[in-house]
């Protein structure tokens, strides 16, 4: 008997130990691991250069208050800030945590400046950004709303690609746009450059803020460090999660200087968010994944996996809808549900995940190698001949 609450459909398989891409089960069985925490252990398991930053840091400090400053937080605010568009950053503990600070962030700066009625904020219906009570609502997700009322109210609704719904949305009353610059849970469908150009167009003709969601696109995850760089956009406010620890929980929003100027002293605050174990191993794991090389060898890698996966797909047109993605943020839609799919994956040793949509959601580690993307495709073919 479990007595762990019943929140989660787990699968009946437990890991004693990991190692780059796989995941060895407690009775001995190799897996490769094409989920990595849900797009988290951005290098993989048991990386050597986190486990040595882990073991040294422990043996310094693991925790002390926000109360005090924190070099190591300085350090990693200071590198974000000098590689992005954020001139300030406030650290959480995970993406759930990011999106709700970045609420009030967007929220109190129109408090801050006397516009106190500019509180709601518009997203995309069935979007994901967290399990709070607040970020469940602010998804618009009936699924995920239901039995938590009374409804939380400050949020309107669109449809992904409605932009005529879109505008007509934006009122007085409106603070932002929040949306994720790649949707992840909601079916690995990316908002198309033009669009995010668009949208910043938009929020500076209407005076609203924009939110990009990068908990599970960014931090290298898309081929670039964020994936609205692409499109040349710079956001207001950013909220991070995800790969930013390699598996170590760690939350962040970055911030402009303009909104940022609203959370003043005693407007936020986290415990353990930006404690010095979690800061020492952002930083290894930023100055990793920042390199432009590190970077580029993601892109490579990434455009012949999929390039591999669109071939699977045109020789199983009846199984494979569509293969979507960018970077190693990849889905691919089936005709059907995917949960057959998934498990005789996992049954030939693949470990997926599934998104909305009938996607099945495929995220290797960023430095994953390519004969394991080989023993990936060659696992995917084999379950499409089979099915």
């Amino acid at each position: 008997m479990s007595f762990l609450a019943k929140n989660y459909n787990r699968k009946k398989i437990a890991f004693s130990k990991g190692k780059g891409s796989f995941l060895i089960t407690v009775k001995g069985d190799k897996y490769l691991d094409f989920v990595q925490g849900i797009a988290v252990n951005s290098l993989g398991h048991a990386h050597p250069k986190l486990i040595k930053t882990l073991n040294i840091q422990s043996k310094k400090i693991w925790h002390v208050s926000n109360a005090f400053l924190i070099p190591e937080g300085e350090r990693l605010a200071k590198k974000i800030a000098q590689k992005t568009f954020a001139d300030y950053v406030m650290f959480q503990n995970s993406g759930a945590e990011a999106t709700e600070a970045a609420i009030k962030v967007a929220r109190r700066y129109f408090y801050s400046i006397g516009k106190k009625n500019k509180n709601r904020i518009l997203c995309i219906k069935n979007s994901f950004h967290g399990r709070t009570i607040a970020a469940i609502y602010a998804s618009g997700s009936k699924k995920m709303t239901e039995g938590f009322g009374p409804k939380v109210n400050g949020f309107d609704h669109f449809n992904f690609g409605d932009h005529k719904s879109l505008k007509r949305l934006i009122n007085k009353n409106t603070a932002a746009v929040m949306v994720e610059t790649i949707m992840g849970e909601g079916g690995i469908k990316i908002i198309p450059d033009w669009c995010l150009k668009g949208l910043r167009k938009l929020c500076d003709k209407k005076k609203v803020l924009l939110i990009l969601d990068e908990v599970q696109c960014g931090v290298g995850r898309s081929g670039d460090f964020f994936a609205f760089e692409k499109s040349k956009v710079k956001p207001d406010i950013v909220p991070i999660a995800k790969g930013i620890g390699g598996g170590f929980p760690i939350g962040a929003v970055l911030m402009n200087k303009k909104v940022a100027s609203g959370m003043v002293a005693g407007t936020h605050g986290s415990t353990f968010g930006g404690n010095p174990l979690a800061m020492q191993i952002g930083n290894t794991v930023f100055d990793i994944i920042s390199k432009k090389s590190f970077l580029n060898k993601v892109k490579k890698k990434s455009e012949y996996f999929l390039n591999q996966l669109v071939k699977i797909k045109k020789k199983y047109p009846s199984i494979i809808k569509e293969v979507r993605g960018r970077g190693f943020l990849i889905g691919l839609q089936l005709h059907k549900d995917q949960s057959t799919f998934i498990k005789n994956l996992m049954d030939n040793k693949l470990l997926t995940i599934r998104a909305a949509e009938n996607v099945v959601r495929i995220l290797p580690p960023l430095n994953v190698k390519k004969a394991e993307l080989d023993l990936a495709l060659k696992i995917i073919k084999k379950v499409c001949a089979n099915y």
